[in-house]
């Protein structure tokens, strides 16, 4: 019988409810992303999300910085069914604890680079010794600093093509090499545990194999100079196109001696449209997962450049856009490749089996690149005395912080998603009175935010009414 007394009690205990996020780090084995409770691989299903693009970085607000555009963006994240997002540019002097947790506790990872377009904050990839400096370096650390405290930071990126041509081939690998090194022993020394870093390129065939080898290869007078994963910006699947018309045949091949993970940092052709993203069943098939961990679609956001799967007024409204529902319905299909499946395709695959246990010392020459530039050492000290930040920590989300005020319009100008809120799939109250598990396997063949159900630990209202038939209070 339940009794007004067992009412009042289940809606106070409602209206007091927090959730913290709890998720899994990501780690590395061999040449993929691994759950490191699950050990189930981890592909990365996910988007490239910088509203505004780089117009917009101005050090006052960042994408991670407005619980509410996050609440309201989060919750469109887990319509598409994504796992990971990737950040260009964030302001470690902003707060960023609500928004990570929201997307921790929505099972969304993030991949983010340590540079921006202010000053001192990015490698001049044409003259790299002007801009690689103390200051730039206490930026990066400083966003090493707050993040690597987030369990769901996958990765950082040290750069985004930044050798893009001929002439900064001939002067930034060596920088780029450096930073990936200070970046590495920085955590090394200070981070609470180990964060994989690497490198975002542009896939240019002058330097698709040099680039990715040199940063690859390990020097033997620094141990951290080598990439732990490294990320291809790819626009050559245009329209309808085969796994060999593309030459994704060709990426894979490039690829498939590489002993770190690989993924596309960018994927999503719009020279034919609207997009019908065919490559990502490609992308998640034997073909190409034994040696590509999945990708990240070019954009959230519609910018001038006419990539965005969302639109945004100047009052913070969305209207989705038709590429919206085209991705979600190609990323709801897709199945993700279990530890079962990659183990069987590597047995066949010889050349990407080797490669784990092939790590190769750095050569004296890489084709196209100029290597023998000496970088200056302007880390140490930071390294060893660490920089002051503010580290991120995961906060209680009230009900609140999940809903957003913003509104939500189809293609068609209609208002939807109305009362909708971010879906906590990871957490654990803040009291920690008791822990549930809400199992989701039906949806681990597809990939999405809540692929590892060993992780997510949810308190709902089912589970609070069955604590209060367990006290006998109902």
């Amino acid at each position: 019988m339940v009794t007004r007394a067992s009412i009042k009690l289940l809606y106070s205990i409602l209206f007091i409810l927090h959730v913290r996020a709890f998720i899994h780090p990501i780690e590395i084995q061999g040449k993929h992303f691994v759950d490191s409770f699950t050990q189930q691989p981890f592909f990365i299903k996910g988007l490239d999300y910088q509203p505004g693009g780089s117009s917009k970085v101005d050090g006052k607000q960042d994408p991670l910085s407005d619980p509410q555009k996050c609440a309201r963006d989060i919750m469109l994240f887990q319509q598409l069914g994504i796992n990971t997002i990737r950040i260009y540019s964030l302001n470690p002097d902003l707060n960023h604890d609500v928004c990570m947790t929201m997307l921790a506790a929505a099972g969304i990872y993030l991949l983010l680079d340590v540079n921006s377009p202010l000053q001192n904050q990015h490698l001049n990839r044409y003259e790299p010794w002007s801009s690689y400096s103390e200051p730039y370096l206490q930026h990066v650390f400083k966003l090493i600093e707050q993040f690597s405290h987030y369990n769901n930071t996958l990765g950082f990126f040290a750069g985004n093509e930044v050798v893009n041509d001929g002439r900064s081939a001939q002067t930034s690998p060596p920088y780029l090499k450096a930073l990936v090194g200070d970046m590495k022993h920085y955590i090394a020394r200070n981070s609470p545990r180990p964060i994989p870093v690497g490198y975002s390129a542009v896939d240019d065939l002058k330097f698709r194999v040099s680039l990715a080898r040199y940063l690859e290869c390990y020097d033997a007078n620094n141990k951290y100079n080598d990439v732990d994963f490294y990320g291809v910006n790819s626009y050559q699947w245009c329209g309808q196109q085969t796994f060999q018309t593309s030459g994704y045949d060709k990426l894979v091949e490039a690829y498939r001696g590489y002993s770190k993970p690989v993924f596309f940092s960018e994927f999503g052709c719009n020279e034919v449209l609207p997009r019908q993203f065919q490559e990502v069943e490609a992308l998640y098939s034997k073909d190409m997962y034994t040696v590509f961990s999945g990708g990240l679609v070019y954009e959230f956001n519609q910018e001038a450049n006419n990539y965005g799967l969302v639109d945004s007024d100047g009052e913070g409204n969305i209207k989705l856009l038709p590429d919206f529902h085209t991705l979600k319905k190609v990323y709801g299909k897709v199945p993700m490749p279990t530890a079962e499946d990659l183990q069987r395709e590597l047995e066949k695959d010889k050349a990407a089996t080797m490669a784990v246990s092939t790590r190769s010392r750095c050569a004296q020459h890489y084709d196209n690149l100029e290597i023998t530039i000496a970088v200056p050492n302007l880390a140490n000290s930071m390294i060893r005395n660490g920089v002051k930040v503010e580290p991120g920590t995961y906060v209680d989300l009230s009900e609140d912080k999940l809903r957003t005020t913003y509104k939500i319009f189809d293609v068609n100008g209609k208002e939807i998603l109305k009362g909708s809120r971010v879906e906590v799939v990871e957490v654990f109250d803040g009291s920690n009175l008791t822990k549930m598990r809400k199992l989701r396997r039906a949806r681990y063949k597809n990939g999405a935010a809540t692929s590892f159900p060993a992780s997510a630990i949810v308190l709902t209202t089912i589970g609070i009414i069955e604590l209060l038939f367990q006290f006998s209070v109902i």
